[in-house]
């Protein structure tokens, strides 16, 4: 089988046994809230994150009042997220970037995006592909390593990640890559334990054709 029939048939397999809908585990309205949202997300699941986001923009409830918010009470009101000291000074810096050069208005452009204060490169590509639609490959942890795991790169860097999925994934698929791979990381593929023997990408995945010939050793 050459690589191109292998990609086709895995992406038919996650299409078949996930949904291929785009959909976003960040709970918004608005694009503003996503992207603070995807801020907080950092070192944090996205359960957590809506259960904080559920009050947090009820208190804070448009980029004025992040821009004027108090940086240690912010702080507490994010603190169950981690990493707080930097997300509370980097949410007010980035609310006051969109109100002054902004019009506060979120932009799409990937050097806009990257140019406010804590947003990467995968936080750009959530808001640009669940905001603007625009093809677009969000590369987090579970992406990463079962992307390895597959064959499709052997990089650790993300944005390496993101280049050579663009390079063999076709562009309708980019934005489902992240939204199926999530959920097979969460349900099959684990970190902790990954369920080789009852995957259904088994016979097209490198690793676990490995892990099957290790066992039989």
């Amino acid at each position: 089988m050459n690589e191109k029939t292998r990609i086709r048939k895995i992406l038919e397999l996650l299409d078949e046994h996930y949904s291929v809908q785009k959909k976003c585990w960040l709970e918004y309205d608005a694009a503003w809230q996503l992207l603070i949202a995807t801020i907080l997300s950092a070192q944090c699941t996205d359960a957590r994150v809506n259960l904080v986001t559920r009050d947090l923009f009820i208190k804070y409830p448009d980029l004025q009042a992040f821009a004027c918010a108090d940086l240690k009470e912010l702080e507490q009101d994010i603190h169950s997220t981690g990493f707080y000291h930097n997300k509370a000074k980097n949410i007010i810096a980035c609310a006051n970037r969109l109100l002054q050069e902004h019009q506060g208005q979120v932009p799409s452009d990937i050097d806009a995006l990257t140019a406010l204060p804590g947003v990467g490169r995968k936080t750009a590509n959530v808001i640009r592909g669940n905001i603007y639609d625009i093809p677009s490959i969000v590369v987090d942890t579970h992406v990463g390593r079962i992307s390895r795991k597959l064959g499709l790169t052997v990089s650790e860097d993300p944005e390496k990640v993101e280049h050579d999925l663009e390079r063999v994934l076709p562009e309708d698929h980019w934005i489902l890559w992240n939204i199926q791979i999530i959920a097979h990381g969460r349900s099959i593929c684990t970190a902790r334990k990954p369920d080789c023997g009852g995957c259904f990408l088994k016979e097209l995945c490198p690793s676990a054709v490995r892990t099957e010939k290790e066992a039989y050793r």
